[in-house]
């Protein structure tokens, strides 16, 4: 996965992580505060609850104007995902439940970018789902606070136990 950052970071790769808890997930921050990561992490989860919940207004106050969207396969403006991915991914959030696994932040100046992984089970369209998904948002901070630049989404089969 190759991201081009809003701005040249000016400090090469990440020295020194610390490991801060919100609500139960994990962050790591560097280069930035623990209210940093907190407020990282924060949206991180407001954006996911706000998938579940159908929120498409809520979910595109999120994000920056210029933000893309990757997933399968493909790239979308954030007017593309609003018209085209974004009905279909608040009508699979609605009908999955998701374990999202500990959400990993790093904050270099005023970019951050937070990944995870998640466990998916569920049923749509009267198709199984079990898979196994993973996520990175690439954030900025601006004057109002942090906004999403970029989501990468990428999912695959799980194999049943045995």
């Amino acid at each position: 996965m190759n991201y081009w950052f809003p701005r040249r970071l000016a400090a090469p790769a990440l020295a020194i992580l610390v490991m801060a808890s919100t609500n139960g997930v994990v962050a790591a921050h560097a280069g930035g505060t623990a209210s940093d990561s907190s407020e990282v992490v924060a949206l991180v989860q407001r954006f996911d609850a706000l998938m579940a919940a159908g929120d498409s207004a809520g979910l595109l106050a999120l994000l920056a104007d210029d933000a893309v969207v990757l997933e399968s396969g493909g790239q979308e403006t954030r007017a593309e995902f609003r018209a085209h991915h974004l009905p279909a991914d608040i009508r699979f959030a609605k009908a999955v439940t998701s374990a999202q696994g500990p959400i990993t932040v790093r904050v270099q100046g005023d970019v951050a970018w937070a990944s995870s992984t998640s466990t998916v089970e569920g049923t749509l369209n009267g198709r199984a789902i079990n898979s196994v998904s993973a996520e990175l948002m690439v954030m900025s901070r601006e004057p109002g606070g942090w906004k999403i630049r970029a989501i990468h989404w990428s999912s695959r089969s799980r194999r049943p136990p045995g």
